[in-house]
């Protein structure tokens, strides 16, 4: 699908003009700005006519079911026509609809509250805990615990939560009453070798507890498969022990699924490989791939219940709004979205396609000694790049970048863990979009396979 139209004056304005995420713009002085201009299935062109296989759903694991899906966006276009905007303070029939579809996707959950972002879902949680702290608790139970190596979003209180350091960093200071609690990467134990070490790291919540006191910490929110932070899936025993601990002491249970919801890891949701129960359930890339923006904040009717039944205090409801939340090109696109992953059984695919990537990834470790382990649910995959596996020291990440751009030279784009970690900045990431195919993962790892070999062999 080559463009030959000339987009010489794009690619200038966007120089001029456009700020782009994530990036350092001195390059830009002197190579040109990625522009891409179409994209169909798992493959993107950019503005040169070069096509790329696209491994990271839209660079930040948003396009769950693939580009140029035409009945999503006839049914956004049709919304629109009819209704493109109310406030949150009244319904619409998309709203209605695709909430009583997703919580029927959840068992124990049953309440929806509209946003446009995950770090707005996320803040959302937040001020609820916050207000039952004040109705109900006296302001005591306030704090909020986080993961180290999580990450819930770019708002100055959404970095107050964040487990990675390298984002954070420069933006303080930040919102009082969040505590960290440690990682449960096995791989890089802060223990040792210890046995148990899901249990162990899921005790050291509870450590954290009983040292800030079990009666001020009112809730802990946690990423069921760690993302920008190295793809950590949890180990053994840990989420189990994480319930209990939560019952134990009367502490809220938010389960961040910006990044796993939605048939990411093979399940509608990432917690629901572990028989968690939680109280809060937040979400947005993929529930409508990127075709319209829409984030969901989900809560339990036990929470709900905490908002309304003193009506005759005007203060106890939930006293918030997004105004983009009112849109209804989010959840009409969601709606498609849902059916498209129910109709062509791209769940099964993704435990299908996630067990052979991981099969792929697993014969790169064999053959590249540059992967000190590979780890990954359903499409969501990462390799940690290590110069030396005994002592498992990190690569520089440069090494890491340099892999992913030997990729892209290659027209395959993945991904790596980016401005994250301070010196941890080394895992590879993959989350190619549900209806990727045996030859999408072969080739794939093949440019995986070149590029290790070519950046570690001037290493």
């Amino acid at each position: 699908m080559p463009h030959a139209n000339d987009l010489s004056d794009v690619i200038e304005n966007d120089r001029a003009h456009i700020w782009h995420h994530l990036s350092q713009h001195k390059k830009y002085e002197t190579v040109d700005p990625t522009i891409i201009v179409e994209g169909k299935g798992m493959r993107v062109w950019d503005a040169t006519g070069k096509e790329h296989l696209d491994a990271v759903s839209g660079g930040v694991w948003t396009v769950n079911v693939g580009y140029g899906r035409e009945s999503i966006a006839n049914a956004v276009r049709d919304q629109l026509i009819k209704l493109n905007y109310f406030a949150g303070s009244a319904g619409s029939i998309p709203g209605s609809t695709f909430a009583k579809a997703l919580i029927d996707k959840m068992p124990g959950m049953t309440r929806v509250y509209y946003a446009n972002s995950g770090s707005e879902a996320n803040e959302k949680v937040y001020k609820m805990v916050r207000q039952i702290s004040h109705n109900k608790y006296g302001g005591k139970k306030h704090k909020i615990l986080f993961r180290d190596r999580d990450y819930h979003g770019t708002t100055i209180t959404a970095l107050s939560s964040c487990g990675q350091p390298e984002r954070a960093a420069q933006y303080g200071p930040f919102t009082p009453g969040f505590v960290e609690v440690p990682h449960c990467l096995e791989y890089r134990s802060q223990w040792g070798e210890v046995s148990d070490y899901g249990i162990r790291a899921a005790n050291a919540i509870e450590e954290v507890i009983l040292r800030e006191g079990p009666d001020t910490v009112g809730a802990i929110v946690l990423e069921p498969v760690t993302a920008g932070g190295g793809v950590i899936t949890p180990p053994e025993g840990y989420w189990e022990r994480v319930q209990e601990i939560c019952e134990q002491y009367n502490i809220l249970l938010h389960i961040d699924e910006v990044v796993c919801g939605v048939g990411r890891t093979g399940k509608w949701f990432g917690y629901q490989h572990y028989g968690i129960k939680p109280d809060f359930v937040t979400m947005a890339k993929g529930v409508a791939s990127g075709y319209a923006a829409i984030a969901c904040t989900v809560t339990t009717e036990k929470v709900f219940e905490m908002f309304k039944d003193t009506p005759d205090d005007h203060m106890s409801y939930f006293r918030d709004i997004s105004t983009f939340g009112g849109c209804t090109a989010g959840p009409a696109a969601a709606i498609e979205n849902m059916r498209i992953i129910e109709d062509e059984n791209l769940l099964d695919n993704v435990n299908n396609m996630g067990e052979y990537l991981m099969g792929r990834l697993g014969e790169l470790e064999g053959k590249h000694t540059a992967i000190g382990q590979v780890r990954g649910k359903g499409l969501f995959c990462g390799a940690e790049l290590v110069a030396d596996r005994d002592t498992r020291e990190p690569v520089h990440e440069s090494m890491a970048a340099a892999v992913v751009a030997n990729c892209m030279q290659q027209g395959v784009i993945i991904g790596m863990t980016n401005r994250s970690l301070n010196g941890l900045n080394n895992t590879l990431c993959l989350s190619p979009a549900l209806i990727a195919t045996k030859d999408d993962i072969d080739e794939i790892t093949q440019a995986i396979d070149n590029a290790l070999t070519t950046v570690f062999a001037k290493a």
